[in-house]
């Protein structure tokens, strides 16, 4: 089988966990989704702040092998939360949002989203048995956003449902994360996920709700993106920075409609604006602005940004995603000592164009932009200088090497063997 696809030791990994889990899709055909994790290029925080986005899908995944079962029960294991066993429910035994039984098992996600589904007028009645396995670092990268998507097409397309708006799929993921579980994520990782197509990246209009694929040249000279996890362990969005950050900007909004007549930081695009708003809130509210001065800073810079990947300007792709860095560290006050540190190493390797922390913050993964022959050097940078700040995290710290891939992908497999693949066919 192509190894892209379904890598032989991944297939041999879901078969064992079905085994543990008391069915063996190996022992007939069965379907096996991939979902991929995404490297947001721009800009980053700016979903629940009303900007546009950009990113890419990357190639460390989320896999779920499935069989529908038509028992009107769902039964999941997790390879990556092997403790908490078999995950099994009913439509009708859904715990409410927010139960304390499930707060904090892995199995908040699968009932997360029989609960939007159902609110939404289409319960998970056929039932299936599933066994998942993910290689996507903790943090940063969009593992939450890749499972909830997974979990949501897989229950679709068990049920019959299969051609409905990709957009309305967006909605419930975030739906399960916000209302079930309580993260106050936006929308930037689902829709870099869903849409996510290999060598283009992904423009969203969250405005319009529309969104564009942008390729690089063909010319362009060979780059990597590399995910710099820092071993850390970040709580989840609800436990974090972000919750704090995502408040501030709301406040801030609050305070400036009445006079200002904002919906949402990204409407300050022009710097009279800006500078009045600077005037208004600096001396009473020195935090708040310093949030704004990083979005109006980073959404300048984007218009750049797109103009350089179009035009396979890599250098200034990384200088915007380094200056991006600069303002979650300094003016939004979002990342963390860790993250730092890899970032610290990083602008120190010839040939990395840009680095950055990654995803909700505090803890979890950096990221670099670099010309594919320094990725050795960056390695070795990494494996030298971070266990020496961070003796502790030694064992646990990885470089991942990353290219740009479809964000979901399913494909029919027996006896190993993939034997037809699909990709989504959304309308941008």
């Amino acid at each position: 089988m192509p190894v892209d696809v379904l890598p032989r030791e991944v297939w041999e990994r879901l078969v064992a966990l079905s085994r543990d889990a008391g069915f063996d899709l190996a022992s007939g055909p069965c379907r096996v989704r991939r979902t991929s994790s995404r490297f947001c290029l721009g800009v980053e925080h700016g979903d629940y702040n009303g900007t546009e986005l950009f990113g890419v899908g990357t190639d460390r995944y989320l896999y779920l092998a499935y069989r529908p079962s038509d028992t009107g029960r769902v039964r999941l294991l997790s390879g990556n939360f092997e403790g908490d066993g078999v995950v099994e429910f009913g439509a009708g035994e859904i715990p409410p949002p927010g139960d304390p039984a499930v707060r904090d098992s892995w199995a908040r996600f699968p009932l997360g989203v029989a609960h939007v589904l159902g609110q939404a007028g289409l319960p998970l009645e056929r039932g299936f048995d599933g066994v998942l396995w993910g290689d996507i670092p903790g943090g940063g990268m969009s593992r939450s956003a890749s499972l909830t998507l997974n979990l949501i097409l897989t229950a679709l397309e068990v049920e019959g449902h299969d051609a409905l708006d990709p957009l309305r799929v967006v909605d419930w993921a975030v739906a399960v994360e916000n209302d079930y579980i309580g993260s106050p994520c936006g929308e930037l990782d689902q829709v870099m996920i869903l849409f996510a197509r290999e060598q283009r990246g992904v423009h969203y209009f969250p405005a319009t709700r529309t969104v564009r694929h942008l390729p690089l040249p063909a010319d362009a000279r060979d780059f990597r993106l590399v995910s710099l996890d820092t071993g850390t362990v970040r709580p989840g969005l609800e436990h974090s920075t972000y919750r704090v950050r995502r408040a501030e900007c709301e406040e801030l909004v609050a305070l400036a409609r009445p006079e200002f007549g904002l919906h949402c930081l990204a409407d300050v695009r022009d710097d009279a604006l800006y500078d009045r708003l600077v005037q208004r809130f600096a001396a009473g509210h020195p935090h708040l602005i310093a949030r704004l001065r990083y979005l109006f800073q980073a959404q300048h810079r984007f218009k750049r940004l797109l103009y350089a990947w179009l035009h396979g300007d890599l250098e200034t792709v990384g200088a915007v995603f380094r200056a991006d860095g600069l303002g979650l560290r300094d003016d939004y006050r979002i990342s963390g000592p860790e993250l730092e540190t890899m970032c610290d190493i990083a602008r120190t390797v010839p040939g990395v164009l840009g680095e950055r922390m990654l995803g909700g913050g505090d803890k979890g993964a950096a990221g670099a932009i670099a010309w594919a022959e320094a990725v050795p050097d960056l390695r070795r940078a990494v494996e030298t200088a971070y266990p020496r700040s961070h003796p502790n995290l030694a064992h646990r710290c990885a470089v991942h090497e990353l290219r740009s891939v479809a964000g979901v992908m399913s494909m029919d497999v027996r006896d190993g063997v993939v034997s037809s693949i699909e990709l989504p066919s959304f309308r941008t």
